[in-house]
């Protein structure tokens, strides 16, 4: 049998050895509590990633508290807003409602790396952050997470649940990776959902930092940075896939192709809001990260790329990386000029 032909490799890509052992580190949680069959080791990741508490009063200028956003599901939340928003007489804050990564079945809100990097979020773009705990795979497959997306919404919708005034009608989605994955299809169902449009909640934006998708067959950035660059791998996007889609789906499904014909509702809609998309050069995922971004134009979407050519994946969590400080100016860039009305 003929062997698959290999795309030439890159070089790693520069970073201290400090940083390099951080990721790695990161790759053994993942390989060491996820199973072969497709079920995950929670009581060894829980203690590989403690979460951190929520801290109400202001560090860094932004506070942080834990919100229950549905009790029949044990859906939860934690809020990140400037501590100027709290203040009496402060105007309200846009939103942005927040999803992490971590391949639909790794990390929390409660993690450190996504604590900290909401926290920047919040005061570089001086919104209040929403960051939704949504439901995990194995446990909770395709489409637990996108169901908890839109619980998010309606629990924002009614000003009752808002411990700091929050402007509703400039709210954005965001998220790294399966997050940002998470994002587009909230996106879109709310695109598509001509009841829940007509509620407070109105969305502004969409920001979409190297998301997950995926396909049959490998890309050339797959190929060429297997093994290169960390966190990424073909083995580990594999077992993701496996563990939150449906059983006997495959990467054709509308969660992973956003090509497919299920994944079209929403994108023809007015409401389907302009779209900040960031692409990492040592990320595998980079080659469906920019055909993302291509379908999305070829319906008529305004969609605004920013490269990072020497970006690993989840570059933006590391506030050391140039990069990653430069993408939060861009994100408060955006959130100014959705919020002002000049995204479409």
């Amino acid at each position: 049998m003929a062997k698959m032909p290999q795309a030439p490799r890159r070089p790693k890509p520069r970073m201290s050895h400090l940083t390099w052992l951080s990721l790695r580190l990161i790759d053994f949680v993942i390989d060491a509590t996820r199973r072969a069959d497709g079920t995950l080791n929670r009581g060894v990741l829980s203690l590989l990633d403690p979460p951190v508490p929520a801290i109400s009063t202001p560090w860094c200028g932004v506070a942080t508290r834990d919100l229950v956003i549905d009790r029949a599901l044990r859906l939860r939340a934690r809020l990140f807003h400037p501590a100027t928003g709290a203040a009496a007489g402060a105007p309200p804050l846009p939103v942005i409602v927040f999803f992490h990564g971590g391949g639909f079945a790794f990390f929390s809100a409660a993690s450190l790396a996504f604590d900290v990097a909401c926290r920047r979020l919040a005061r570089s773009a001086c919104a209040a952050v929403l960051s939704v705990d949504y439901r995990r795979s194995p446990e909770h497959r395709f489409p637990a997470p996108y169901d908890d997306g839109l619980a998010a919404l309606r629990f924002l919708d009614d000003a009752k649940n808002h411990p700091v005034p929050l402007d509703v009608s400039r709210c954005f989605l965001a998220g790294d990776s399966a997050g940002a994955n998470i994002a587009h299809h909230v996106a879109r169902r709310y695109a598509s959902d001509a009841a829940l449009r007509k509620h407070n909640v109105r969305l502004a934006g969409l920001i979409a930092i190297q998301p997950f998708f995926g396909a049959e067959g490998r890309t050339p950035s797959e190929l060429r940075l297997d093994g290169v660059a960390p966190v990424v791998s073909i083995a580990r996007t594999d077992w993701m896939w496996r563990a939150f889609l449906p059983p006997c789906a495959d990467r054709t499904h509308e969660a992973a192709n956003f090509t497919s014909p299920d994944a079209a509702a929403g994108l023809d809609s007015a409401a389907f809001p302009p779209v900040l998309l960031a692409v990492g050069g040592y990320d595998p995922l980079q080659d469906l990260q920019r055909r993302y971004g291509e379908m999305l134009r070829s319906k008529g979407k305004d969609v605004r790329v920013v490269e990072y050519p020497d970006a690993i994946h989840r570059f933006y969590t590391i506030p050391m990386f140039d990069d990653a400080r430069d993408l939060m100016i861009r994100i408060a860039e955006f959130v100014a000029m959705c919020c002002c009305g000049g995204g479409g």
